[in-house]
């Protein structure tokens, strides 16, 4: 496998994997958002998530994958601050703001940091026509917003910070996926970067949810585990995929397809969760997905 991902940077086949693995990220993403809705406070699902996917990670990490070099562990310090900061500002924003609106701000704001960030860091140029596409797809994301904004009554006074909050948590969804990208092309095999990655990620969540793990009612402990799990291991494909696309292909378009997920989130909302979705909010979805095409074909 590694030596397939070696041969494949920088080709057109490697863009065209890309391409697909940036969309099985967003599906997964989108997967991973809905799992952390029912029974279970986030707070304390997504401590179980990590917790489950660095205990999976760590036997990968110390017998399967090459060793990191010495010079991999700043790096991986690098990481686990960069997506410190990026959950605990996502935490606060979601405290203050309604998910429907801050959600979208955050994805919104990401890639457009992350094509400008990108193209300081690995010289990418987007073609005028890419340009289009991703305003377009802003235009849908935040269109979305503003559109739950404008019928969610619901914490109006406080709705203001969480935008600024999202649009930080923005910042660093856009420094995590270029740092994270430029981290995993340091190591010869990819797979030393995504191993460690899990397993020093995974240590900050259990710790602040450490209070709610403690307290979870027997009765709940089998169905907790599962979900935890299952959580894990879409987070290993999700995160995987993304870090693999930005390896082989372009950083700033995986970024931008990786968005898609607020479709995918909304198809999920309906089909599975029961929500429903106006004529606004379908068209608005329809721009998102129509931008993302037009990012990859004018590219």
């Amino acid at each position: 496998m590694t030596d397939l991902i070696v041969a494949l940077q920088g080709t057109p086949e490697g863009r065209t994997a890309a391409l697909w693995l940036a969309l099985l990220a967003a599906f997964a993403h989108a997967l991973f958002g809905a799992l952390q809705k029912g029974q279970f406070d986030p707070w304390l699902m997504r401590g179980g998530i990590d917790s489950a996917y660095a205990v999976m990670a760590l036997p990968v990490a110390l017998f399967v994958v090459p060793w990191p070099e010495p010079a991999m562990w700043p790096v991986f310090a690098g990481a686990f601050l960069i997506h410190a900061g990026y959950k605990t500002l996502q935490a606060a924003a979601y405290a203050r703001g309604a998910y429907t609106v801050v959600y979208p701000v955050v994805r919104g704001t990401g890639p457009l940091f992350t094509v400008l960030v990108a193209g300081l860091i690995f010289g990418e140029v987007f073609a005028p026509g890419q340009w289009l596409g991703l305003a377009v797809l802003l235009a849908g994301i935040f269109g979305l917003a503003g559109w739950n904004l404008r019928t969610d009554t619901a914490r109006r006074d406080t709705m203001l910070p969480a935008l600024g909050l999202a649009v930080l948590t923005g910042g660093f969804v856009a420094a995590y996926t270029t740092y994270d990208a430029w981290a995993i092309r340091l190591p010869p095999d990819p797979f030393t970067f995504l191993a460690w990655f899990f397993v020093i990620d995974g240590l900050l969540m259990p710790w602040l949810a450490r209070r709610r793990l403690a307290a979870l009612p027997r009765a709940d402990l089998v169905p907790f585990v599962k979900k935890a799990v299952l959580g894990a291991l879409i987070a290993y494909i999700s995160f995987g995929a993304m870090m693999i696309a930005t390896r082989i292909g372009n950083v700033g378009e995986a970024a931008v397809l990786r968005e898609t997920s607020t479709v995918f989130a909304a198809l999920i909302g309906w089909l599975v969760l029961g929500e429903r979705s106006g004529p606004a909010q379908v068209a608005l979805m329809a721009l998102i997905a129509t931008g993302a095409v037009m990012v990859k074909m004018a590219g």
